[in-house]
This record gives structure tokens, sequence and C-alpha cells, in this order.
């Protein structure tokens, strides 16, 4: 990625007998300044939100590992001869907080691993839950923390403040913004760097430390965002996946080519199924309500789901108003293990299963780009690689706006700013050539809105801009 691509733009040469352009290179020649012109305006005016992203989510990423060492005391515990029936280790979270009402329950995934019983209780913020962690082998409680899903405290915050700054849905703006151009300042980028002239294929892939001044800067700033690029791209349209306004376009072509993320059917004899394996999941309602009547208890279902091979780190959302027992692997590191099962709380029967295979082709991507986005995938592996990639994403920033701040006209002001690049750079390229990407350009800012809107507004102002400079040099005349 490269926000400024030359010192000055490039005048073309005129073609000679012995020069005369090949279509490619005459192609890129009318594209490049208009490619140019887009790069350097969108890394001006949206890399400080691509920034803020990379930072936050840094501290993200790093926080998956460091919420181990936060929590040890209670996510683990010392190996016993053997761990008590899941009831008691439930009753005893019940004992402890009785004002809460039990949604699910996360069984020791390994030795040393306490059992989590997660609660909706008054004690935590609406929308949060309070996770209770017990000792399988003595049924003691050792400690109680405010969660959302897997994540602990430090990481729930940390994850807001990615996506959102801590402003709520409101501020899922700026994440959302920063995914809509990520890609195409990414894209970009690689194609004004492949397409510079460079004396040997080295100083494409690696940075040149012989250069001083701005082409040091662009040679760090295009190497490193060659590497970085396909990470970059993967962040963007994974971060778009559930975002507020693409994200729900990207469900509706999902839906409509077939792919939405099944359920398993967990209602039980005489309830509204809604169809096997349809829907989004069963999740937990803001006013749970337990089912009553005959239950066969934890381990029994249990023992149902294992005999149906569900059982790598499992979880159990307990059963609520028609709906039964519904037990699902949450082992989410590759391999990946997500078999999910319904068992029926009277007398332990599995109602329905749906193994992680059955998803469609199109729901298992998105599952998989969701975890590589969250660092799941492979473990350390992933949150260091993601790590590195917010390192590389702040440092491609400053580069980037060192090499404008290079541009400045020193001679005649020295906190002048650097020139942008030149108007007119649309009208290089052959009617031909630009109205079908005219008409690419109208469905993608309809498909991701909030990059069409910004780039509606980059070009209302951009073209107000231009008339007030034409009136001034026709003043001037």
């Amino acid at each position: 990625m490269a926000i400024d691509d030359s010192v000055r733009p490039e005048e073309p040469a005129a073609p000679t007998a012995a020069t005369t352009p090949t279509p490619r290179s005459s192609t890129w020649s009318a594209l490049r300044p208009l490619v140019l012109r887009i790069h350097f305006y969108a890394g001006v005016l949206v890399a400080p939100l691509l920034f803020i992203a990379a930072t936050t989510g840094l501290l993200y990423a790093l926080s998956l590992p460091a919420e181990k060492v936060l929590y040890s005391h209670e996510l683990t515990t010392d190996v016993g001869a053997g761990a008590m029936p899941l009831d008691t280790q439930v009753t005893a979270a019940r004992e402890a907080h009785p004002q809460g009402t039990v949604t699910a329950v996360w069984p020791s995934p390994e030795e040393g691993a306490t059992t989590r019983v997660l609660m909706q209780s008054p004690e935590v913020a609406e929308g949060k839950e309070l996770t209770v962690f017990v000792d399988p082998y003595t049924g003691k409680v050792r400690g109680e923390l405010e969660t959302s899903g897997d994540a602990l405290p430090i990481r729930t915050w940390l994850s807001g403040l990615h996506s959102n700054l801590q402003l709520g849905e409101s501020g899922r703006i700026y994440s959302e913004m920063a995914a809509s151009w990520m890609w195409v300042v990414a894209l970009g980028g690689l194609l004004l760097w492949i397409g510079r002239k460079r004396a040997s294929r080295k100083a494409l892939f690696l940075p040149d430390r012989s250069a001083t001044g701005r082409r040091r800067t662009l040679s760090w700033h295009g190497s490193v965002g060659l590497w970085a690029v396909v990470g970059l791209l993967v962040l963007s349209a994974t971060g778009l996946t559930w975002s507020t306004y693409a994200g729900a376009n990207i469900d509706k072509i999902q839906t409509q080519l077939g792919g939405a993320t099944p359920a398993v059917a967990a209602a039980l004899d005489g309830q509204d199924s809604g169809g096997s394996h349809q829907g989004h999941g069963t999740g937990h309602g803001t006013t749970p309500q337990q089912a009553t009547g005959p239950d066969v208890g934890l381990d029994k279902v249990v023992e149902a789901a294992r005999a149906e091979g569900v059982e790598e780190q499992i979880q159990i959302t307990l059963p609520s108003e028609g709906q039964g027992y519904v037990v699902k692997e949450r082992d989410r590191e590759f391999p990946v293990h997500l078999d999910t099962v319904a068992v029926d709380p009277a007398d332990g029967r599995v109602m329905d299963t749906l193994p992680f295979e059955d998803y469609p082709l199109l729901a298992k991507l998105t599952r998989f780009g969701i975890d590589v986005h969250m660092g799941y995938t492979f473990g350390l592996a992933n949150q260091l690689a993601l790590a590195a990639l917010a390192v590389a994403l702040m440092f491609l920033v400053v580069w980037g706006y060192r090499m404008w701040w290079l541009r400045r006209p020193t001679k005649e002001r020295k906190l002048s700013t650097g020139r942008p690049m030149p108007r007119g750079a649309w009208r290089k390229v052959p009617v031909t050539m630009l109205l079908p990407l005219a008409a690419v350009t109208a469905l993608v800012g309809w498909f991701v809105p909030l990059l069409g809107l910004s780039l509606l507004v980059f070009l209302v102002i951009d073209i107000a801009l231009g008339f007030v400079a034409r009136r001034r040099a026709g003043a001037q005349a």
C-alpha cells in the first residue's frame, strides 16, 4: 500500500515508433492517475480510522492469551480424583447466586479446567452474562465474572472498543467505515506498487535500505504493504460480514444462495420447530423461561450427546419454553469441532443432529473467516499473526502520512501540508473503460453503503473545491 506513489505526477512520454506502448501498459497508464488519486485521498481521510482499528485490534488479539493469565484462578484448578456429576456442579453455582437464571453450562473441557455455569442475573449489565466457575472435582465455586459469550472481562471490553469504541451501536459506524475502505486502500496500493518501475525484482518484496528521505519511506511502505495485503483483505472481508449495513446485505445474499448458517431443530413435540436445520442458532433470550416438567438431568444429556460424537469442548444450552437441550461443540481451532445435537429433556432422546460437515459451503467459509478474524482458528499462532498484521497496518499509516508531509512545498511554507494529487484523473480513462468502472463502483457502493456514501461525499467536496479553485484562478486572471 502506498498513500502516495511519486514526488510529482508523472507526465507520460510521447510514444515513438520504438516505444509504442502495449495495450496493457496503455491501460495502466490511463488508470494509474485515477487509482493514485483515490488511494491518496482514501489514505489521507480514512487512515485515522484504520489506525484506530489496528490499535484496538492489536489489543484485542493480545487479550486472548492475556486472559488465560489474568483469570487463571477462575479458569484452572488442581486435578482431583474424579469429576463430580454436572448437576451437582450447577447446583453449587445456583446456591452461590440464587437470583440468577442458568442459561447454559460449559463442562470442564480438560483436566485441571473449571466448569462454567452461565447465568442471566441482575448482578451484571444488560446484554452480559454472569459466569460462575466451578471446580469439577470439589464442587466449590472458584469465582464469578461478567462475560459476553466466551470472552472474559478484559476481552469483552476490548472487543467493544475495537468494534464500536465503547459507544454502543452508533459507534459501529467507525469500524464498518474502516472495513469498507481497507480493501480499497489495500488493492489500490498493491496496484501502484506492482506497477512501479524498479531496477530489480528484489525491490518489489524488500525495502531499499540504501534509499534516503521520501524514497526510503516509500520503499518500506510499499514492501511491507505487499506482504500484508492478503491479511488486510481478509480482515476487511470478514469484518464486513457482521457489520451493520454491509453485513445485512451479505446476509441477504448468503441466504438467497442457500448458504445461511443452519440450526439444529430443538422444538419439543407439539411445538413449532420452524423446520429442521433452519435459522441462525439457539440463543439466550433476554428473559429466559426455564422449561418445567420431567428432566433427565445434565449428565444424561451429555451422555446422549457424546453417543452421537458431540464431545469436544461442549456447551449445553438449557431448555426454554417449548425447546429442548441443545448441546454444541465449541472447539473452533483447526480442525474445528462444531457438531450439534438437540436432546429431549423428558427422556434424553436425541431429537436432531447437525454435523458441521452438513453446513453449506458459504456458512462454513463465513464461520472460518470470522474465527480467523477473532484469533480462534489456529490458536496462539493466529493471535500473533493478527498482532503482527495490526502493527504493520499502523506503520503503513504512519509511513503514508510521512510521505504526504515530505511532499509539502517547504520553500514557501514549512508548516504546509503535502500537495494533493491533481484533479481530472478520470478524464484520462477511456470511455469504454470508464463506464464499466463507474457501473461497478455504483454496485459496490450500494452493496457496501458506507463506502458508497463516503465516496459520494468525497466527490461532492472535490467538485466544490475544484469549482472554487477555478473561480479564484479566473478572478486573478
